[in-house]
């Protein structure tokens, strides 16, 4: 089947998944979509396996079908886009262009949580983002870099510094949303050992926070 063939007839199995008390919850919070049919993210994920699934397709026609997928200007097209994209498919440059085009917080944290954190240049994206300006791009960061710190990744000593100057920046700058995943990062950190630990203590104390 065509890309553009197979994305009619996921869109078409996303209105069977249709939660109009879902979908108006988010417009109620604020959450504005083109279109939201409200599908649940276990549904999406059901989704997502089988179409992972299928023999009819390769890693690349998975591929293809994510870019189709993630330019459809609905909010369950974009998850699933997340969801089929095989990490090893997806280019920098391709990463990119999503993140510009990010719509909401949500759509920032099933990036981060279905694809970012399994990619074999997760962390550089990640001190990439939470250094920059758009809060998007920050939240999506923070998300990444407590997966790998949940993973054992280490920085090195220049990240340390990076990630922590970044950190404390956050705490006292940003958004909610962007203050809390920047706090649940650095418990992340300090969880990596007792020498994180005191390193994460330290610059809480610095600007008067309760680390918790």
């Amino acid at each position: 089947m065509e890309v553009q063939e197979i994305v009619k007839e996921i869109k078409l199995s996303m209105r069977q998944m249709m939660d109009g008390a879902v979908a108006k919850s988010m417009r109620d919070k604020g959450v504005a979509y083109k279109l939201n049919w409200g599908a649940t993210l276990p549904r999406l994920s059901e989704k997502a396996d089988e179409l992972r699934a299928r023999q009819d397709m390769t890693a690349e026609d998975l591929s293809h079908l994510a870019i189709a997928l993630w330019k459809e200007d609905v909010r369950e097209c974009k998850i699933l886009a997340t969801m089929v994209m095989p990490p090893e498919r997806m280019l920098p440059e391709v990463l990119d262009i999503w993140m510009e085009q990010i719509p909401s917080q949500e759509i920032a944290e099933q990036l981060a949580f279905n694809l970012v954190q399994h990619l074999p240049y997760a962390a550089e994206k990640a001190y990439q983002w939470i250094a920059g300006s758009r809060p998007y791009e920050q939240l999506c960061g923070y998300h990444v870099m407590s997966r790998l710190f949940m993973n054992g990744r280490e920085p090195n000593e220049r990240g340390i510094h990076e990630y922590i100057d970044q950190v404390l920046v956050a705490l006292q700058e940003a958004d909610m949303p962007v203050r809390k995943a920047a706090m649940q990062s650095l418990r992340r950190f300090a969880a990596l050992g007792l020498v994180y630990e005191r390193i994460a203590k330290s610059a809480i104390k610095s600007i008067s926070l309760d680390f918790l």
